[in-house]
């Protein structure tokens, strides 16, 4: 799935990146020592279904490991910019969870402990942000710089964030060199010819040996299902009986993954914007669908420039904001605005837009200031900046984790013809975003690393009921993927924010999806069917 991926840009899902500018969804009682072998049994019999057997015991036995050490919490190292009174400390897990005894790596977590009174308390929510890629580890300032939308799940809970494995603080792997990573301008991501293609498949084979050669014994072991074994023994690690978890993005697929693996072990799982669970969808074809959604979401955000024409100057018209965004395009490609930005930083940076509503003004503003004559405001926005080393190795890192958890995630086509037929086709119609997503995944055609078969996502025994939440038009993660997921998930709760698209709802303002999920984590309580909100409200300039 593409990544929130423009030099500056924050994690999300999928990503511009390779080839653009890179930067791309319980209770409080201690796990029992006692109750390690039944677990091993329990997960034994499940992870036999699924052909993972081994490393269900494995996981169980890294899961009790955890509750008895737990976390050494201490405050913060300086550069992780995370202030008090969070608190930071490492979780131990195996490489390889078919060999519980070999070669272990440190996860980061962090946390903050709830706002209420210790009655109030409910214990841990442990959140993911998306990527494959992104640090939860910002999760516990929602408490600290107060986010109102947060202030009464906060009360219950302590807020609790991770660096899954390869990702940041967490065992980091690497691709390529971060500075070579960010250097613009990229090549056109849309092709002129079959020496641009050639070109371009060169670069993407480069970068999954590049994968093998700075992070190869991490490779194999960089998957959903891993993460999701992470996942519990952070939870037996915490002293948490049962899981509550909120994953947006990629973070539902990893919710999906927790709750098929590890069903008895959830008290309660909110998902917001949802990668669509299905073995036929993980994930050569999510990427390509995610294009379609896209070019949908892009137009959105076009109808609602050409709406503020007073404010933007861009064109009264779709067609003529249109027109503004190719006569760019084109210029770029002639000429790199400020030497940097090309067609492929434009995107990275574009993509804002259709990802996510609270980028439809500065988005629109610097594409407003371009037409006026301030071309420096483009380059400030969509260039690198090779003096940010930090932020540019987080952008590498995050590119790298992406690549690696879907390539290795699922067997992905080797065939080039394949992909060229499938996004020739596609660009015909959906030109904003489809080529750039298929060079940004193209590694995944001659990954270094065995590629495994994905979960089978469904309902196990003991799944409670589990919450999800999906605006209609979210280009990263299409709808059908909410609806998807509804189905395996046997009695969950499907949030459905009408007429709306920004990706990651939750965080937004909308009392009918917020007071909903205040309840369900306060209470447990849902609605007794599916419910429809309206849209949050829309951007004003």
């Amino acid at each position: 799935m593409r990544r929130s991926r423009s030099t500056r840009g924050a994690a999300a899902l999928g990503s511009a990146g390779v080839l653009i500018s890179a930067t791309l969804i319980a209770g409080a009682v201690a796990a029992p020592t006692a109750n390690a072998t039944a677990n091993a049994t329990a997960n034994a019999s499940a992870g036999s279904r699924h052909g993972q057997d081994r490393e269900a015991r494995g996981a169980a036995i890294a899961a009790d490991r955890a509750a008895k050490s737990g976390i050494d919490w201490q405050d913060c190292p300086a550069d992780w910019g995370l202030e008090k009174p969070i608190q930071c400390g490492y979780v131990t897990v195996p490489l390889d969870y078919a060999k519980p005894y070999g070669k272990q790596i440190k996860l980061a977590v962090d946390r903050i402990g709830n706002t209420g009174t210790k009655e109030e308390r409910q214990g841990a929510l442990i959140y993911n942000p998306g990527g494959p890629g992104g640090s939860g580890l910002r999760f516990p300032r929602r408490v600290v710089t107060k986010a109102p939308v947060w202030a009464n799940t906060a009360k219950a809970y302590d807020f609790v964030g991770f660096d899954p494995r390869g990702v940041g603080k967490s065992a980091p792997i690497s691709c390529v060199d971060p500075q070579e990573f960010v250097k613009a301008p990229k090549a056109d991501p849309v092709p002129d010819s079959e020496a641009d293609k050639r070109a371009q498949r060169k670069l993407a084979r480069e970068y999954a040996e590049g994968c093998a050669e700075r992070s190869g014994e991490m490779l194999p072991h960089m998957t959903t299902p891993n993460t999701a074994r992470d996942l519990d023994v952070i939870r037996a690690a915490l002293g948490e009986k049962k899981l509550n978890y909120l994953g947006v993005s990629y973070g539902t697929y990893l919710g999906a993954v927790y709750g098929t693996l590890f069903p008895g072990h959830v008290r309660r799982m909110v998902v917001d914007s949802v990668v669509n669970p299905s073995r036929e969808k993980i994930w050569y074809q999510a990427n390509l669908d995610q294009d379609v959604a896209f070019e949908m979401r892009w137009k959105d955000w076009q109808d609602w420039v050409a709406a503020n024409d007073a404010a933007f100057h861009l064109g009264t018209t779709r067609a003529e904001v249109q027109a503004k965004w190719l006569k760019l395009r084109a210029t770029a490609k002639k000429n790199p605005i400020g030497g940097v930005v090309g067609p492929a930083e434009l995107i990275g940076f574009f993509q804002g837009a259709p990802y996510y509503d609270s980028s439809w003004v500065p988005v629109a503003t610097v594409f407003s200031q371009y037409f006026a004559g301030d071309t420096q405001a483009l380059v400030d926005a969509a260039a690198p900046d090779l003096s940010d080393t930090a932020g540019n190795a987080a952008s590498e890192n995050g590119n790298a984790v992406y690549t690696a958890v879907e390539c290795t995630d699922a067997k992905w086509p080797t065939s080039w013809q394949k992909w060229d037929r499938d996004n020739t086709r596609l660009h015909k119609d959906y030109p904003f975003l489809t080529w750039a997503n298929a060079w940004m995944n193209l590694p995944c055609a001659t990954w270094p690393a065995k590629q495994q078969t994905p979960v089978d996502v469904r309902t196990g025994k003991g799944l409670p009921q589990v919450l999800i939440v999906q605006s209609e038009r979210d280009a990263a993660t299409p709808y059908a993927g909410a609806v998807e997921l509804h189905k395996r998930f046997k009695g969950s709760r499907l949030i459905t924010e009408k007429g709306a698209g920004s990706h990651g709802v939750t965080s937004l303002v909308n009392p009918c999806i917020n007071e909903r999920v205040d309840a369900y984590l306060l209470s447990g309580r849902l609605d007794a069917a599916d419910v429809t909100c309206g849209a949050h409200a829309t951007p004003k300039p």
